[in-house]
């Protein structure tokens, strides 16, 4: 079966150009004050999204995702498309970027444990307490670390405002698993949803007068499930119009078993087949489209606040996201997968002497961004940090950068993306390797092409020489990981 294909790569230069044209003509933001000889420093804001992945306009990943606020960033700034998580879970994948230390160095891979458990992870400043130690007032909202470990390590934390936010009674939906997977129009209104007060909380911090710089976090909790949000951003996506991703019959035909079981035995997720026999396919992708143009809403009012605010010409924001997300590529969903859509995640900077409405294509990561802010602040570089100053790139997005991005789940099993290559190893020995320019899907591995060997041999010099072994227990990452393990040694 294929569904309705869409053509990515055209629609990501039709943005490109209509980004370009919105800006022709606009210099660069100023040097930054730092680099100009001035003793004042920048102030940071970070934007966080929980789940989000590339179904924004300015990224193509969906034809018909409308977000105004996110295109209206990267329109002056740089939009990293090309930018990987280091691990496709929540926990580990924030822990990582505020620590700029890979999972496999701090042996946090899934959903437990707290960073505290991590002898290593503790030997880092974390980023937001960096900040702190260097004069600046720190302040936080919503989800920047995983559960409750944001009121312990965020600084003047103010409160998740109702995490995931209100659900029903009932579920809306027929999936019995997992009670956060469900989706629909709920609740009635904006003002009911917690992202909606987080995003007042930080207009608010920016309308204040402060005497010191800041560094100011806001994490949205959409899309991630319950995939809820008031009817009025459901019927921006009618049923009935909606385009579907696109997959093909045998995708999973030239991947290994132990590939296929990491990616599917104990997860709590939908199961592709689910999804079909229950014909709930366009109703999730309308869910997700709904949730994030409900939390595109919400990053526009923060943007508009410091736009209008004395803060706007000496501030870099950075928006973000945790992880990719599936919605039926690969024949799977949710996140906990290697491929693109698991790893891959938007990333936008913009602040004073940052390129603007440019792209990037560079393989950069999360963990990049903590080295990056201490540099655009004029602040002593650290180098325990793992991760890569983005400065170079902000200022030409097409400069030498030869570094790769590495994203695992669970030791042993790792993806190396390159500018126009992805390689995965598995603890089982397999692997996998796909052309971007002609396979954007993943549609075709490689690995047996005997042309692709030298290239399969650059990659693999980017995998760690050690990993961690795994720390804490019980949650589902350690679950599938164990599964598929156990699995794999059953056959030998």
């Amino acid at each position: 079966m294929r569904t309705l294909v869409t053509n990515r790569e055209r629609l990501v230069r039709i943005t490109i150009a209509a980004m370009l044209a919105v800006t022709a003509g606009i210099p660069a933001e100023g040097k930054s004050l730092l680099r100009d000889g001035s003793t004042a420093r920048p102030n940071v804001l970070l934007i966080a999204v929980d789940d989000l992945n590339d179904w924004i306009g300015c990224m193509g990943g969906h034809p018909q995702a409308k977000t105004p606020n996110m295109d209206r960033l990267a329109a002056r700034g740089v939009l990293f498309i090309n930018a990987h998580c280091q691990s496709p879970v929540c926990n580990p994948s924030r822990a990582s970027m505020m620590t700029s230390l890979y999972p496999a160095t701090t042996g946090i891979y899934f959903l437990s444990p707290d960073l505290a458990a991590s002898p290593v992870a503790g030997k880092n400043t974390l980023l937001p307490h960096r900040f702190q130690k260097e004069g600046y007032f720190v302040t936080a909202a919503g989800k920047l670390f995983h559960g409750n470990q944001n009121k312990k390590y965020m600084p003047n934390y103010a409160g998740s405002f109702g995490g995931v936010g209100p659900r029903p009674k009932k579920k809306l939906c027929s999936f019995p698993g997992h009670p956060l997977w469900d989706w629909g129009a709920f609740p009635e209104s904006d003002e009911e949803m917690p992202d909606h007060k987080i995003a007042a909380w930080g207009v608010a911090q920016l309308q204040k007068e402060y005497n010191k710089p800041f560094f100011l976090g806001t994490g949205f909790y959409r899309p991630h499930v319950p995939q809820f949000a008031p009817r009025k951003w459901f019927d921006m996506y009618p049923l009935e119009s909606l385009k579907l991703p696109a997959i093909i019959d045998n995708d999973l035909g030239d991947l290994s078993q132990y590939a296929i079981d990491l990616t599917r035995l104990k997860h709590v997720s939908p199961t592709h087949e689910w999804v079909l026999k229950n014909n709930e396919w366009a109703p999730l992708v309308q869910s997700y489209l709904a949730c994030v143009s409900f939390v595109d809403h919400q990053v526009g009012k923060v943007l508009t606040a410091l736009e209008e605010s004395p803060y706007k010409d000496n501030t870099y924001i950075v928006l973000y996201t945790d992880h990719g997300f599936h919605l039926g590529e690969k024949q799977r969903w949710a996140k906990r997968s290697l491929w693109e859509n698991g790893t891959r995640v938007p990333m936008i900077i913009a602040g004073p002497g940052v390129a603007r409405g440019r792209i990037c294509k560079k393989p950069v990561q999360l963990l990049d961004i903590y080295p990056t802010l201490l540099d655009v602040a004029g602040l002593e570089s650290d180098p325990k940090l793992e991760g890569q100053s983005m400065v170079p790139l902000l200022a030409d997005p097409e400069a030498k950068w030869p570094h790769m991005a590495r994203t695992s789940f669970g030791p042993g099993n790792y993806a190396i993306r390159s500018q126009r290559y992805r390689y995965i190893h598995y603890s089982d020995g397999t692997e996998e390797f796909y052309d971007h320019d002609k396979d954007p899907h993943e549609w075709k591995n490689l690995i047996r092409v005997p042309e692709m060997q030298m290239l399969v041999d650059k990659h693999r010099k980017f995998l760690p020489k050690t990993s961690h072994s795994i720390l804490g227990k019980g949650s589902t990452g350690h679950a599938a990981f164990e599964a598929a393990s156990a699995a794999a040694a059953s056959k030998k």
